[in-house]
């Protein structure tokens, strides 16, 4: 951390990653709070020494620097805290703790990272009910007991959707359901030895009926219910959760929607029959043609397998058991939109770059990973992303939205302004005031040191990325977005593809690491 990079977020103002405090000669109390919160939602930095004027309307004027007395002081007390009983889990490494200087005076710079999923909730004070904090906004909240249960859940390995449904059998399974589900199985698995099981050996081989041998108990598991139940099983069990479908495309006169797909009694309203009515619906206005003569399409095409993944994603990653939970897929005439009860699991970034997967339901991910849903190694949204690169539509936008316990998936139908030039020239993606300049650097000093075969495979922005990298390895996301004028998103993307490619390499963590070109 640099006082530049101080300065920056300073001017942008606090917000759900940063926070400033005076500090003059102790740690603030409500740092831990802050911790806390951060630790728990997507991290952030945390600056002591700094004063905020909340009257001042000039983002410019909001902060002054005054320092701190003695800033030795204050990072041993805190090291001392942070590893006592005062909170549950110390998430940081030595370099997450920084002085910073600034005109003879000092700064202290915290940077907390997003805690691991197993080590949520991060509390204080040895209440979990009471000293687990979440970030919204500019403050820190204290979460509620649903949410700490919801971060008591997730940290488990085996996932949410293994619990035993007491009092839920076979009786409550739809026989049409299963009926449709082993057809499919069997299109997909022709020689699989589950074929030749009875309906209760079947499920049981794959977690949807399971035995508890301690207590002799058995029954449907939650995966179980909710992939093949009743809709009368499932809305007894679990009444806080809802599916629902609503197209607002094609809209005429004063429409409030064009289609609509909710309980209403015409249709056994489980996940695997809401996902097989409404999978078509969604997929019917693709640009390119398709065929379904049976259950298994034909003439397959990679923005279909992309929407299909997209909502199996948005399936296996729901929290059901939190109240008021709401898987909702609307369809606009320029997007589509996803939405699953329940935050990340996973920090974004790493979403973006694939290769892990934590899904909340990992029994309903293999459910439909068997009939040819979904992937579980990770790759799933890497192939969302190129689907729609392929298709020159914009980038698809991943949104957790913690303040209300949801994730939002955009899958937008407008053309990518890069693919709207209007003659046969390929248009630049990096402004004319770096790339020259920085182009020329990058290709003297860099690029002549890289196997030509993989020069050809970079863009010319990510090229521009490289040189700001010679010049900065530390530099963040934000800054290179910020230069080439560009969403983060796309920076990480861009990333992530020369990560794969070999080309750059991270050391150090992601906070206080920087990056390396690998020559």
């Amino acid at each position: 951390m640099t006082i530049d990079n101080i300065k920056s977020l300073l001017q942008k103002g606090e917000r759900v990653t940063f926070e400033a405090k005076r500090a003059e000669t102790d740690v603030p109390k409500s740092v831990w709070e802050t911790y806390s919160a951060f630790a728990n939602t997507v991290g952030g930095t945390i600056v002591l020494g700094v004063e905020e004027h909340p009257k001042e309307k000039d983002p410019t004027k909001r902060f002054t620097i005054v320092g701190v007395d003695n800033a030795d002081k204050i990072v041993k007390d805190f090291w001392n805290t942070i590893n006592s009983n005062k909170v549950s889990h110390n998430i940081l490494r030595d370099e997450d703790v920084s002085i910073v200087e600034f005109d003879g005076r000092r700064i202290v710079s915290i940077q907390v990272p997003q805690a691991n999923w197993r080590n949520k909730p991060v509390y204080l004070n040895d209440n979990m009910l009471r000293g687990t904090f979440r970030r919204n906004h500019e403050g820190d909240y204290h979460c509620t007991e649903e949410q700490v249960r919801a971060f008591i859940r997730d940290a488990n390995d085996e996932g949410n959707d293994g619990l035993l449904m007491e009092h839920y059998g076979m009786d409550d399974v739809d026989a049409n359901t299963l009926r449709q589900y082993r057809s499919e199985f069997r299109d997909v698995n022709k020689d699989h030895i589950w074929n030749g099981y009875d309906d209760k050996s079947f499920l049981r081989s794959f977690g949807a009926y399971i035995v508890d041998r301690e207590n002799g108990k058995d029954g449907l598991s939650l995966a179980g219910l909710l992939m093949f139940g009743t809709g009368l099983a499932i809305r007894e069990r679990l009444s806080n959760f809802r599916m629902d479908y609503v197209d607002m495309s094609h809209l005429v006169g004063d429409e409030r929607y064009h289609d609509r797909l909710t309980y209403d009694g015409r249709w056994e309203n489980n996940l695997y029959q809401f996902l097989h009515l409404v999978i078509p619906k969604l997929t019917f206005d693709l640009p390119r043609p398709f065929r379904m003569p049976g259950i298994r399409r034909e003439d397959d095409t990679l923005q279909q397998k992309a929407v299909r993944e997209a909502f199996a994603n948005a399936i296996i990653h729901s929290d059901v058991l939190l109240s008021g939970g709401v898987l909702r897929i609307d369809k606009y005439d320029d997007r589509l939109c996803l939405r699953n009860p329940g935050t990340l699991k996973l920090p974004v970034y790493q979403i973006y770059e694939g290769g892990t997967s934590r899904a909340r339901n990992p029994r309903i991910q293999n459910m439909l990973r068997l009939i040819g849903y979904g992937e579980n190694l990770g790759s799933g949204f890497p192939m969302i992303l190129n689907a729609w690169k392929e298709s020159g539509w914009c980038e698809p936008e991943l949104i957790n939205k913690t303040d209300i316990d949801e994730v939002e998936l955009v899958l937008p139908f407008k053309v990518a302004e890069d693919n709207n030039a209007n003659n046969s020239e390929t248009k630049s993606d990096v402004p004319e005031n770096v790339s020259k300049d920085v182009l020329k650097n990058v290709s003297k000093d860099v690029l002549n040191g890289l196997p030509s075969e993989i020069v050809s495979k970079l863009s010319e922005r990510q090229i521009v990325i490289i040189g700001l990298i010679k010049e900065t390895p530390d530099i963040a996301w934000r800054e290179i977005s910020e230069k080439l004028d560009v969403s983060i998103k796309t920076i990480q993307r861009d990333f992530a593809d020369m990560r794969n490619l070999g080309v750059i390499n991270r050391e150090g963590g992601k906070t206080f690491g920087h990056w390396t070109i690998q020559l």
